[in-house]
């Protein structure tokens, strides 16, 4: 072998080694951003099941006590057999390969490769994805137990908990986020303010007026009479339960460890705080008493209603959204209670149908492309035009004529086959001992003098 071609060799043995380091580190570097990625999305997961317990808390200290066992069953078994629904049906219908209305493949999670198209965008394993969509099918479900509070079957509340989260929900969910027809218009909802928390508030209208009113709530001149919940402590520890899983389902709807997710969390704080605060002092001014119960739905108001634009706004407009929704709460809990006499005994409908349609109609007029360029644009407020805002109003019709005609057609059935409503008499005495067998504060009385 000659000089020259033993240098040509090494030089050839050299390009060789480079390559397939890089390769080697560009493999490593890929599978550790993957690893990362999916930690974040199974802790932002977790996050997002713990507002379970949140709801459980809020549901059951807005309720009197005889019934604060059944809200708690409600929402445990929420979560349960959404799991395995969502698994089974909705998943695929959510996300699995299809048409512009729903997936048709996917179902059991089984996948051939590109089943699951719609979430390529994300590199966490299916499974994490499978779980963290799961969270929010959940939330969706949950909602509902709050304004059809106190008097609904236990075993209806079962059926209607399985048709949403393998059914109702997820179809809503194939339109926006599995790309269904509204994506494909052009409607933007980031983390849910629509196909989450508007598709839960809606159901859970259909229900309230399918159920009627509690036993005494409203008077024959169509006045309501007020029933306290039981334990506002319990209601606060939920909402900052709720506050606090916040910063997974929002952050972490950009199922990918990013710097972006410290802007999400600012947005989706500041709106909360604003939501709160407006709620309080629009509750001072109506009812002349900074009410605690209306400040902690601002709270949640607010949060539902940045749900939707909080990778997509600044700062100080999350604080306007929050204010508005802090506002909106207050003023849709007497609009339903005193003027259409629709009772929601914690303010479900209000928080979730209503801020979350301001939500979704705010990302519109808010929205700047600086924020997540190449994706909404600009809203109407920002020299966007009226493109962006039609597309959300189209979908916010959209969602609220789907849910109301399903919801109502789902309460039908249900009320036909085992019955809605418990009787009379049952509703007097409580859920807890009737449908459960138990007290949730068993022994514990109170004993006033006089």
């Amino acid at each position: 072998m000659t000089k020259r071609t033993l240098i040509a060799a090494l030089v050839v043995a050299l390009l060789v080694g480079y390559t397939a380091t890089g390769a080697l580190a560009e493999t490593a570097a890929d599978s550790k951003q993957v690893a990362m990625d999916t930690g974040w999305v199974l802790l932002a997961g977790v996050l997002v099941m713990f507002m379970q317990a949140g709801f459980a808390m809020l549901t059951a200290g807005f309720s009197r006590s005889k019934n604060a066992c059944n809200m708690l069953m409600k929402n445990l078994m929420d979560f349960c057999f959404g799991t395995i629904a969502f698994w089974a049906i909705g998943f695929g219908l959510m996300f699995g390969a299809g048409n512009l209305l729903f997936g048709t493949s996917g179902f059991f999670l089984q996948d051939t490769g590109n089943t699951f198209a719609s979430l390529d965008w994300s590199i966490v394993p299916l499974e994490c994805k499978y779980f963290f969509q799961l969270v929010f099918c959940a939330t969706a479900a949950t909602i509902v137990a709050g304004s059809m509070a106190e008097r609904t079957k236990f075993s209806a509340y079962i059926f209607y908990s399985i048709a949403i989260t393998a059914i109702i929900y997820p179809i809503v969910g194939h339109w926006v986020w599995g790309g269904g027809w509204l994506a494909k218009i052009g409607m933007w909802d980031f983390a849910g303010s629509t196909v989450v928390h508007s598709t839960g508030g809606w159901l859970a209208l259909s229900g309230a007026v399918m159920l009627g009113p509690r036993s005494g709530k409203y008077n024959r001149d169509g006045t309501s009479n007020a029933f306290p919940g039981h334990s506002i402590p319990l209601a606060a520890l939920g909402t900052f339960i709720l506050w606090f899983g916040w910063f997974g389902f929002n952050p972490g709807s950009t199922m990918a460890l990013v710097p972006e997710i410290a802007h999400i969390a600012a947005t989706t704080n500041i709106a909360g705080a604003a939501g709160g605060i407006a709620a309080m002092i629009t509750a001072w001014w109506w009812f002349k008493k900074p009410d605690v119960s209306m400040a902690l739905n601002g709270v949640l108001g607010g949060l539902v209603g940045v749900t939707a634009s909080c990778a997509f706004v600044s700062i100080g407009s999350a604080i306007w959204i929050g204010i508005v929704a802090g506002i909106l709460v207050v003023l849709s809990v007497i609009f339903f209670d005193q003027v259409l006499n629709i009772d929601d005994p914690v303010g479900a409908i209000a928080v979730h149908a209503v801020c979350g349609t301001w939500g979704t109609f705010a990302l519109g007029l808010f929205a700047q492309d600086k924020f997540a360029p190449g994706t909404t644009g600009n809203g109407l407020f920002f020299g966007g035009g009226w493109k962006l805002l039609g597309a959300q109003c189209l979908g916010i019709v959209s969602v609220f004529a789907w849910a109301m005609a399903t919801g109502f057609l789902l309460f039908w059935m249900i009320k036909h086959l085992v019955g809605l409503r418990v009787s009379r008499e049952e509703e007097l005495r409580g859920l807890d001992i009737d449908e459960h067998g138990m007290e949730a504060y068993y022994g514990f009385q109170i004993f006033t003098t006089e």
